[in-house]
């Protein structure tokens, strides 16, 4: 490696040398000066080796909004006003907003001061250990994998709805659904080419979606009636749609307790679910490596997508609850259902074009994100390296990208939605505890860290994210929480007989950068 200056030659000694943080065996950690500067080094074989800078923070708002925009606010405004909250729907997206804007600040100190395609893998990283590190990478892998997998069978169920397409070929009654494995491929091929087209591609959808939703708002209070919301807090009453056995949630199993639908109870069961409306914002944290100014643009992106996104779907709560009597809500197309109902159909049709565009984005969004994180566990040996090369041209892992694609068009093509959803919010939340564990050790492990962005109240408010996130999760149902332990010792396998011995941290290659280190000295 030949370098113009003494400088330059000392950096590269201290980020090598620095590469192990502390510890030793499966809770070895990275160093977070190492993380910082990784992306700096050159790659082998004549590619950069890292990923190009192009996103501002309006791209990260638009990345965010693309895919925190999606199913939440096309599906579960209606579906749980109408079984568990009546119009006060309202408030249940105000709590889960506040828990959500928790997690974004402690997301905010991490991403701004060490930007990284990793996101919570890499902050666990450094922080709590190396095995843990793979649990979240290997976990969020999931999350986006089988959430993509969802929204693509949902838009194509919304596309066969719009233009009366066959159903042999789209929606949930196909037996392979083709509009599933279409708009993955097509938009696999968009996250592979490159980070700048799909930040096009992205924000356009973006524009489509927060017009026809701000169209909504504003059309539905011409049609609002103030009788539609009282009562606000409907009288609660024994849930009749709830589930036994390990279909039930976790702390109902565990507790024995009989759910209710309305009164302060079904709001706070139907914050629990609306929750996930708000999952995905953390995505904007992948995008570290690519953005020009992470220090100021990582928390307005991520602060911002939260904002606009928790300012439009309580007026979109307050607008569809007002418009229609919340008993007769339709399940799966509450709005566009709704606006049938006073006599808009051509609104209707410009609520499912929305719909369309909303989903469109979120899949986009996922499978960039899917890349990032494979590429950043190739990058330090958990998996192999080959697979998570960034291709000299396009400047995107491009390999991972494309195999995961090829996995998640599998999937959607022949596992029905209800099998997938359930299992798409754990890693969420997971994911969000051990985020506000790592702001809290930082603080405390590396105190003198430049943080362009300071997370308030440290320890208080990562501790208060960190149990908000368990409480909602203790909402999931124990079968999820099951699926959950079976993927996750899959992962550990993959852990044991291949990432632990080909780790940057292993004993093997950490000797062989001690050598590379005297040589160059």
């Amino acid at each position: 490696m030949s370098l113009p200056t003494n400088d330059g030659l000392d950096h590269v000694t201290e980020t090598k040398q620095g590469t192990a943080g502390g510890r030793t065996g499966v809770l070895r950690t990275k160093d977070v000066n190492t993380v910082i500067h990784q992306n700096d080094e050159p790659g082998e074989g004549g590619d950069s080796g890292h990923l190009a800078k192009r996103l501002k923070a309006r791209d990260l708002m638009g990345f965010g909004i693309g895919i925190v925009i999606g199913t939440g606010i096309f599906v579960l405004t209606g579906l749980e006003a109408r079984s568990h909250a009546g119009p006060a729907i309202t408030i249940s997206f105000v709590i889960a907003g506040i828990v959500a804007m928790l997690a974004a600040l402690c997301y905010a100190e991490l991403a701004a001061a060490v930007p990284t395609a990793g996101s919570s893998y890499t902050y666990a990283y450094t922080t709590i250990g190396e095995v843990f590190a793979w649990i979240i990478g290997w976990d969020l892998i999931l999350e986006f994998a089988l959430g993509s997998a969802t929204v693509a069978r949902g838009w194509s169920g919304y596309l066969q709805s719009a233009l009366d397409l066959p159903k042999s070929l789209f929606g949930e009654d196909a037996p392979i659904n083709v509009g599933a494995i279409l708009i993955v491929v097509v938009l696999g091929t968009v996250a592979a080419v490159g980070i700048r087209e799909s930040k096009w591609v992205t924000n356009g959808l973006v524009l489509i979606k927060v017009s026809i939703t701000v169209f909504v708002i504003i059309a539905g209070l011409f049609y609002f009636k103030a009788s539609n919301l009282s009562p606000f807090f409907p009288a609660s009453k024994p849930d009749p749609e709830a589930k036994g056995g390990v279909a039930q949630p976790l702390w109902q199993f565990v507790t024995g307790a009989s759910p209710t639908a309305y009164g302060v109870a079904g709001v706070l069961t139907a914050a629990a679910v609306v929750f996930f409306a708000y999952s995905g914002f953390e995505a904007v944290a992948n995008l570290g490596e690519e953005t020009e100014n992470p220090g100021k643009d990582m928390p307005r992106g991520l602060i911002g997508t939260l904002a606009i996104c928790t300012i439009l779907y309580i007026l979109v709560c307050l607008v569809l609850t007002a418009m229609v009597d919340y008993r007769t809500i339709d399940k799966s197309a509450p709005i566009s259902e709704a606006f049938k109902q006073v006599g808009l159909d051509w609104a209707a049709t410009l609520v499912s074009v929305a719909a369309v565009a909303g989903l469109t984005s979120v899949i986009l969004v996922d499978i960039v994100c899917m890349g990032r994180i494979g590429f950043a566990l190739c990058r330090d040996g958990l998996l192999p390296a080959g697979i998570g090369k960034v291709h000299p041209r396009y400047n995107t892992p491009f390999r991972i990208t494309v195999g995961t694609t090829i996995v998640v068009a599998v999937i959607a093509a022949v596992v029905p939605i209800d099998a997938l959803a359930e299992m798409v919010s754990i890693g969420t939340l997971f994911a969000f505890v051990v985020v506000a564990i790592a702001v809290a050790v930082l603080r405390r492990t590396e105190p003198k860290m430049e943080r362009p962005f300071k997370t308030p109240q440290v320890p208080l408010l990562p501790i208060i994210t960190a149990v908000a996130c368990v409480g909602l999760m203790a909402n999931l149902a124990v079968e999820t929480w099951l699926r959950f332990l079976v993927w996750l010792l899959v992962g550990m396998v993959i852990y044991f007989g291949y990432g632990r011995t080909h780790s940057r941290l292993s004993p093997k290659n950490a000797a062989a950068g001690d050598l590379e280190d005297e040589a160059v000295v």
